[in-house]
């Protein structure tokens, strides 16, 4: 049995999330489908995480087994390619070692999430509009705040099944791009809906509804419900996937 990573992306607005759905469509059912398809048998594909309904990813890695060995890893690539539709895009394929998981053997994820500062026609499917426009000194005080804390109960989902809601921020801040503000988040692992909730609190914060003191106090008070609400999913990129070094 030869397990091969998948190297992808996609454009998250015709999909319920990365995670197979009754009744809506997946990434991973499609490309569960396709590669079935190619390989002329059921396959199964296990993705680095999920993302929300309607959330992208620029950068995504899965995983599937296959008995013995792909002929053309490079053409299966390509032909994968030919029958996927225009929203998701198979960058690589390629044989790891059968311990490396797409998932568990992640180190790091990396998201980004983006404000229009002005009304743009060719950014405004994949960007929010946020008015008034926050302040970035005030989100990026509040930012240096989530460092000292590992629990954020208060940004998770409600009734999720996660097994601990502890995740090891390694980076959190925003930056001024000049037509845009970008925040960029990365740690060993993420709750549901986490990234939406921490920048929705954030902005509340740059909007001066909340102090960034504030933050302090939401985490440690372990609710959600003194969180933010949780911002539109189209404007959220999964950009970067970390792993230990692979000897392909």
């Amino acid at each position: 049995m030869t397990r091969y990573f998948i190297e992808l992306a996609y454009n998250g607005k015709a999909f319920h999330g990365w995670q197979i759905q009754p009744d809506a469509p997946s990434v991973q059912e499609t490309l569960e489908h396709a590669l079935g398809t190619l390989l002329r048998a059921p396959v199964s594909v296990v993705g680095a995480g999920r993302t929300d309904t309607g959330v992208h990813a620029s950068f995504y890695v899965a995983h599937f087994d296959w008995e013995g060995a792909l002929f053309s890893p490079e053409q299966i690539a390509y032909k994968l390619n030919r029958i996927l539709g225009k929203d998701i895009a198979v960058y690589r394929l390629y044989p790891v070692p059968p311990g490396i998981h797409a998932r568990f053997s992640a180190l790091s994820r990396t998201y980004k999430y983006y404000i229009d500062k002005t009304k743009d026609p060719f950014t405004c499917e994949y960007a929010w509009r946020a008015h008034p426009l926050p302040d970035i000194g005030r989100m990026n005080e509040a930012c240096r705040i989530l460092f000292e804390y590992k629990d954020f109960t208060s940004f998770a989902k409600l009734h999720s099944d996660a097994r601990t809601n502890d995740c090891s921020l390694m980076e959190a801040c925003w930056e001024d791009t000049g037509k845009q503000l970008v925040f960029t988040i990365k740690a060993n692992r993420f709750l549901r809906n986490m990234v939406r909730a921490i920048v929705g609190t954030l902005v509340e914060i740059g909007q001066g509804k909340l102090t960034p003191e504030a933050m302090r106090q939401i985490i440690e008070s372990k609710n959600r419900c003194k969180a933010g609400s949780s911002v539109p999913g189209y404007a959220l990129f999964l950009c970067d996937i970390t792993y230990p070094p692979i000897n392909e």
